[in-house]
């Protein structure tokens, strides 16, 4: 079973929708005892990390998520803002994230269109379990304003080039997470998150 997390400001009906096509086992989850018996964890996003942040922490679900992805190594994948909320801290007003993958989230500059709204390419730096029947480069859906900045290059899985390159998919140990939206992003993420739900956590 795969818990989806219901935070208010996530976008996990889209998600669900997704997996559901695909006939995974599937649930939304708003409260902390619904983690309990997940075996694999999405943090979908649409938004704000600020917003993101504080509805996690009003639902009282950050706690049940350090222990489950971090103490129980429960494969975990995050979306959009979900990973942005990995990081130590976000431009993005001024907030600290889960901590999870250290360094840092920043604005796109001013000489490109903000937000980043489109198809973009995605070119994997490394072989990754959730990348497997992927190509060497794959055309995903993007909506972000603000773009992750790794402090261990080594937890860059994949990145996109706009105005620079930047990290679009991280990730360490049993958590991984992607700045596109898998569930917007055709064949080729419904591929990815076919992926996720087979992934042990290990390989990254």
């Amino acid at each position: 079973m795969i818990d989806v997390i219901d935070y208010r400001a996530g976008n996990g009906p889209s998600v669900m929708f997704a997996m559901q096509h695909l006939g995974i086992p599937c649930r939304l989850s708003s409260h902390p005892e619904d983690l309990a018996t997940a075996e694999r964890i999405i943090l979908p996003g649409v938004g704000a990390a600020r917003p993101t942040m504080e509805s996690l922490r009003e639902s009282d679900l950050l706690g049940a998520l350090n222990e489950r992805v971090l103490s129980d190594g429960v494969p975990f994948l995050g979306i959009c803002v979900g990973l942005q909320v990995l990081l130590d801290h976000s431009e993005e007003g001024d907030v600290d994230g889960l901590g999870w993958v250290g360094g840092v989230v920043r604005r796109f500059p001013d000489d490109v269109r903000v937000p980043q709204i489109g198809w973009n390419g995605v070119r994997p730096r490394r072989a990754h379990p959730l990348w497997d029947g992927m190509p060497e480069e794959a055309h995903c859906y993007f909506v972000n304003s603000y773009f992750a900045i790794p402090a261990d290059d080594a937890h860059t899985l994949a990145t996109t080039h706009y105005s620079a390159e930047f990290a679009s998919m991280v990730g360490r140990d049993n958590i991984a997470a992607t700045q596109f939206h898998a569930e917007k992003s055709g064949q080729l993420g419904l591929r990815l998150l076919t992926n996720f739900a087979q992934w042990d956590g290990r390989g990254c």
